[in-house]
C-alpha cells in the first residue's frame, strides 16, 4: 500500500510538471513574425507601469513587443476612437475639413484646454472628449455602426444610448494588433474613404518631425471604478528608410503618481523606437 501510495504522489507531481510546462509553452507559444523584445519590458519596468509595447515592422513583416498576451487582449479604445470618429465625421459631411469649429458653450470642462472654441485639428490634438461626442451625436448610430462595418473597425457596441461615450466605458474593445491594422490599412490607402478624408486625416495624425522621420499618432486614456489605461498608437513615416508601426497600452502600478501617467504614454513608445534605431 505504502509502495503504491509512493507510485501516486510521484505520478501526480509528473503530471502537474507536464501541466505546467504546458501552459508555459503555450505562454511563449509565438507565430513566426513575432519577437520578444526584453529591451521593452525594461522600458515598462523602469516607468513603474505595467503593459505592453507593440511595434511593427511595414518592410520585414514583423511584430515586436515586450508581451503578446497584453497586446492581444482587448481594451476600450478611448480617445484612440477619435482617428476613427474624425474619419466617419469628414466622409458623412458632419464636419467639413480640419478647420470647422467647435464652440464652447462657456460650462466648466475636465480640462482648461477644451474651455475654448476648438477647430476639428486642436480638437483632435488637445482629445477634446466634448468636440467628439457632438460630432458622434450628430453622426447617429446608424451611420455609425455602418461606417465601422464598412472600415473593419470591429468590435465597438454602439447603440442609441451610449452614442456619444461608447468609446470610454462599456463593453467596446480593441486590441493593440487590431490598432495597428486598422492604421496601417489607412496609411496603405486601403480604407473605403475618399481620397480627400485621407489627406485631410494625415494632417490630423502628424504631431512633429524627428529628423528624416514623421512621428504621426493619438493617445487615449481611460478611467474605471479609478483604473487608469492608456494608449498611444500610431506610425513613424521615412521617405527614405522603412515604416513603422506602434501600439503602446499601459497601466499605472499602485506606487506611480497618476498625474504623471499620460506623459508616459508617449515617452515610453519614443524610447522602444529609439532601442529600434
Amino acid at each position: 500500500m505504502r509502495i503504491l501510495n509512493i507510485i501516486l504522489i510521484v505520478f501526480l507531481l509528473q503530471s502537474c510538471a507536464e501541466n505546467k510546462k504546458t501552459k508555459k509553452e503555450q505562454k511563449i507559444n509565438l507565430s513566426e513574425n513575432e519577437i520578444v523584445k526584453p529591451e521593452f519590458q525594461s522600458i515598462i519596468d523602469s516607468s513603474n507601469v505595467n503593459g505592453s509595447i507593440l511595434i511593427y515592422d511595414l518592410k520585414n513583416d514583423l511584430y515586436y513587443s515586450n508581451d503578446f498576451d497584453w497586446a492581444k487582449t482587448g481594451r476600450l479604445p478611448a480617445s484612440t476612437f477619435k482617428i476613427v470618429n474624425s474619419i466617419i465625421a469628414l466622409e458623412t459631411k458632419v464636419v467639413e475639413n480640419d478647420s470647422t469649429l467647435f464652440h464652447w458653450n462657456g460650462e466648466k470642462r475636465d480640462y482648461k484646454i477644451w474651455e475654448q472654441d476648438l477647430i476639428l485639428r486642436d480638437a483632435f490634438k488637445y482629445s477634446c472628449v466634448p468636440c467628439y461626442q457632438e460630432i458622434a451625436r450628430e453622426i447617429g448610430e446608424k451611420r455609425m455602426n455602418e461606417y465601422m462595418e464598412k472600415l473593419e473597425y470591429k468590435d465597438m457596441k454602439v447603440n442609441s444610448k451610449n452614442i456619444d461615450k461608447f468609446w470610454l466605458e462599456g463593453d467596446s474593445k480593441i486590441n493593440q494588433f487590431q490598432q495597428i491594422e486598422f492604421i496601417k490599412r489607412f496609411f496603405k490607402s486601403e480604407l473605403e474613404i475618399s481620397k480627400r478624408t485621407q489627406d485631410i486625416m494625415k494632417k490630423i495624425f502628424f504631431i512633429e518631425k524627428y529628423g528624416k522621420y514623421n512621428l504621426n499618432g493619438k493617445t487615449g486614456l481611460s478611467i474605471r471604478n479609478g483604473n487608469y489605461n492608456g494608449w498611444f498608437v500610431g506610425y513613424i513615416e521615412s521617405e527614405e528608410d522603412n515604416n513603422y508601426f506602434f501600439a503602446t497600452n499601459i497601466e499605472p502600478k499602485d506606487t506611480l503618481n497618476k498625474k504623471s501617467f499620460p506623459k508616459l504614454r508617449k515617452k515610453i513608445t519614443l524610447e522602444a523606437l529609439n532601442t529600434m534605431k
